[in-house]
């Protein structure tokens, strides 16, 4: 059956669509029952269709431009071999820059104390402790520098500050040493002299530090608390305020208003932002706000020390270079440590303050049970026996000092 009208069919068309029969004449110009079906798709006024010239406009079929090729595409493989290039040179980079720091912070570190000349040691537990020294050092301080800084003039150096960090297999511990703690100085070979001194001493803390420097320090704590130091780190007030600078400032909510010549401290209560100036007046700081004097004043350091290692362990410090090098260099120059610490074991040391800081560790004074001669402070000793006996087992600390 025809199913075009007026008796079309596909035969009467040519290949372009152009209809052969009549001449070519379309259906509606013809007139009859064929005009009734109005023009048809594809045609002009004119009568001839849009087709009839049997040429395209020059658009290759399929194609998606109109210059008769294909949009360019870079194939797959070109694209991970492109990408697996960049990210090679960025790791590449990123080695060198880390390779690099790791030898230049490791030229400047500072390996002064020599440990293994420490006498009659205790046996080492599990765990690492570390002992981090805070000293009234003004080496490479100028006149104006001291007096900015409130530190005085005098000469040599004494212990400003003791605490033992210890890091293991748990949560961090962080305990101060008073330095006014009533402790026994035993019997010593000076590391510099040779000279053997026979005699033991019962004084203050500090004075071990100050009659034959870390060494003899090192082997008093160890004395009197049967815990192995296995790393010693030291750092002067000049270096301690660099620091502070160079990261900008540390924040602080001070509890309450502090004003003390001696130290130069001069606080409002309330959060603030302390410089490397203000910051070693408060820590420094024993006569005013800090309660019971030297178990005041750990307190404060304590709580310092570990929100400048909370706000310095950032990843906007350690991956800003610009934030980085001086950091480090500020604190690398004047840090003074035992000849087998690394970097690694520096940078564990540092870590785990942050940790205490952001309240996964524990942080205390060694347990006091009351005064003792000169002033001093006398240790509880059932109380630090079983400290010690847990951080030795690197247990959890279960032992609370009451000041």
């Amino acid at each position: 059956m025809n199913e075009w009208p007026g008796g079309w069919n596909d035969g009467s068309r040519d290949r372009y669509g152009s209809p052969r029969a009549h001449g070519g004449v379309p259906p509606q110009a013809r007139g009859g029952h064929d005009a009734g079906y109005g023009r048809q798709p594809g045609y002009y006024e004119d009568g001839y269709s849009d087709y009839d010239s049997g040429y395209n406009t020059g658009q290759v079929y399929g194609g998606g431009g109109g210059d008769g090729y294909a949009p360019y595409d870079e194939p797959p493989r070109r694209r991970r071999v492109r990408f697996k290039t960049v990210v090679i040179s960025l790791v590449v980079v990123l080695l060198v820059w880390s390779v690099g720091t790791y030898f230049w912070a490791n030229s400047k570190l500072k390996r002064e104390v020599d440990l293994s000349i420490v006498q009659d040691r205790p046996e080492a537990g599990d765990g690492t402790n570390y002992l981090i020294v805070g000293s009234d050092s003004r080496e490479g301080l100028s006149a104006q520098e001291k007096k900015d800084l409130h530190t005085g003039s005098a000469a040599g150096k004494r212990t400003d500050s003791m605490m033992i960090l210890h890091v293991g297999s748990g949560a961090p511990t962080l305990i101060s040493l008073p330095r006014d703690s009533w402790v026994e100085i035993p019997p010593f070979k000076g590391s510099e002299s040779g000279k053997q001194f026979n005699n033991t001493q019962q004084t203050k803390l500090n004075a071990a530090y100050s009659q034959d420097g870390a060494p003899l320090l090192v082997r008093t704590v160890e004395h009197n608390t049967g815990l192995k130091i296995d790393h010693y780190a030291e750092i002067g007030f000049g270096g301690f305020a660099k620091i502070v600078d160079s990261v900008g400032g540390v924040e602080m909510n001070i509890p309450q208003d502090i004003k003390d010549k001696n130290s130069g401290a001069d606080f409002k209560k309330g959060k603030q932002t302390l410089d490397g100036k203000q910051a070693l007046s408060f820590v420094r700081n024993r006569h005013a706000g800090t309660g019971d004097s030297d178990l005041g004043r750990t307190k404060n350091q304590q709580k310092f020390l570990a929100a400048l290692a909370s706000q310095t362990a950032t990843p906007s410090t350690v991956l800003n270079p610009f934030k980085l090098y001086p950091t480090l260099g500020a604190g690398l120059d004047t840090l003074i440590v035992d000849e087998d610490m690394s970097l690694w074991n520096l940078g564990s040391m540092f870590f785990a303050m942050k940790d205490v800081s952001g309240g996964e560790g524990k942080r205390m004074n060694m347990p006091i049970s009351g005064p003792a001669p000169a002033g001093s402070l006398q240790w509880d000793k059932a109380k630090v026996q079983k400290l010690m006996q847990q951080l030795k087992n690197d247990e959890t600390v279960t032992v609370t000092s009451d000041r």
